[in-house]
């Protein structure tokens, strides 16, 4: 747990904003998240980690409820107490390379992970509107290649990331990374078990401690053929797709 001082607040997109703040704890990991406490909010907010760069960490929320709504206040200088890292994040390969799918804020977690796979990743990035789309300029310089889906087409392919799959898939990919809405995430997993590439999913949940000890964020996984809850903030939030009963 640490008092972070707020290096930066802006809106990047239609009620999205990006929050960065000074980091002094162990650098994340991709995939991994911080619980964040909010003016107001009794529970704390657990956002994926979204940068990590030279004692900066950055994460990108929807503002949605009260606790997102005091996040977006934050000014500068402004102290902040932030629990983290936190989770199991993506496990990356040692080679060959990956494809990332990001879904509206979803898609936050998919620029520490291009950066992490260093020119390893290709990506889709899939948002409800064209005024919805953020950090695909960013992610574009740390990835091998970028494409945008938009639900209404009003910018790039019409459609959901889904639809650019089939295609990709043709090439070789060592392992698939998916975070957004579930119904994506399901349908990202079951493309790519038809194409046999490993699939990791990073779940969201609502959470209260953030470190497993209340149990309220539990998910069914099936482990050695046996049903099994799980908890989400510590088990999680990225699990290997295959174990997660939909």
């Amino acid at each position: 747990m640490s008092n972070c001082v707020v290096t930066a607040s802006r809106l990047i997109g239609k009620n999205i904003r990006s929050l960065s703040v000074r980091w002094a704890e162990k650098p994340p990991k991709p995939g991994q998240f911080v619980n964040i406490r909010a003016d107001g909010a009794f529970l704390r907010r657990p956002i994926s980690v979204c940068d990590y760069f030279d004692g900066t960490l950055t994460v990108v929320f929807e503002v949605r409820g009260e606790g997102t709504r005091a996040l977006a206040q934050c000014v500068p200088g402004q102290l902040l107490d932030v629990l983290g890292p936190l989770g199991q994040g993506f496990q990356l390969p040692k080679s060959g390379d990956v494809l990332l799918v990001g879904g509206g804020a979803g898609s936050a977690p998919m620029l520490c992970a291009a950066k992490a796979l260093s020119g390893r990743a290709s990506v889709i990035l899939g948002f409800r509107g064209a005024e919805h789309v953020v950090l695909d300029r960013e992610i574009a310089d740390a990835a091998r290649e970028v494409y945008i889906t938009t639900n209404d087409g009003s910018r790039g392919f019409k459609g959901f990331p889904t639809l650019l799959m089939p295609e990709l898939l043709k090439k070789p990919y060592a392992a698939v990374f998916v975070c957004g809405p579930r119904p994506l995430m399901k349908a990202v997993a079951q493309i790519a078990k038809d194409f046999g590439i490993p699939c990791q999913v990073s779940l969201e949940e609502r959470m209260a401690c953030g470190v497993g000890a209340c149990l309220v964020c539990v998910c069914k996984t099936r482990e050695n053929g046996a049903e099994t809850m799980r908890r989400i903030c510590s088990d999680g939030p990225v699990f290997d797709a295959a174990e997660v009963i939909w």
